[in-house]
C-alpha cells in the first residue's frame, strides 16, 4: 500500500497534537428549511453511536450533541487515522412560532433529522371580512 505525502494534512495533525484540538467540540454540517408548516433540520453525524446523540431545548435554545469514539485495535499498528473523533456540537436559536412540546428527532443511516413543528397560533389563517351594513342590521334589527 503506497502513501502520498500531503504537507497540509502532517501539518494539521502536528497542530492537533500540539493544541490537543480533540477536546473541541467540532462542528457538523446541517441543512434547515421550512416545508409546509414545520422546519427540517438535516444534520450529518456518520460514525455515531445513537445512543450518544442527544437533542433538547431549553427556552429558545435547541442543542445536538454526539460523541464519536476513536477506533481501538489490539494490537493493530496505525498507518494512519484521518476520521475525527471527539464531541460534536450545534446550537439554534428557535422563536416563539415553534410547538417545542412536537418536537422530534429520528438518526438513519448517519443523517440526524430533527422535525419542528410551527405552532398553531403562529400559522397564517384566514381572517373572514364581515359587510359592515350586515353587521349594522343584526345591532338594529
Amino acid at each position: 500500500m503506497s502513501m502520498s505525502f500531503d504537507p497540509f494534512t502532517q501539518l494539521d495533525r502536528l497542530a492537533q497534537s500540539l493544541f490537543d484540538t480533540s477536546r473541541q467540540p467540532r462542528i457538523m454540517p446541517v441543512d434547515l428549511f421550512r416545508e409546509g408548516e414545520q422546519y427540517v433540520l438535516s444534520a450529518d453525524l456518520p460514525g455515531i453511536d445513537p445512543g450518544s446523540v442527544d437533542v433538547d431545548v431549553d427556552g429558545h435554545v435547541l442543542t445536538i450533541r454526539a460523541e464519536r469514539t476513536a477506533a481501538t485495535r489490539e494490537g493493530a499498528r496505525w498507518l494512519t487515522q484521518e476520521r475525527p473523533f471527539g464531541s460534536y456540537m450545534r446550537q439554534f436559536t428557535i422563536g416563539d412560532d415553534v410547538d417545542v412540546e412536537g418536537i422530534s428527532a429520528s438518526y438513519d443511516n448517519g443523517v440526524l433529522s430533527v422535525v419542528i413543528p410551527i405552532a398553531e397560533r403562529a400559522r397564517p389563517r384566514k381572517i373572514t371580512v364581515e359587510s359592515a351594513s350586515k353587521s349594522n342590521k343584526a345591532v338594529t334589527a
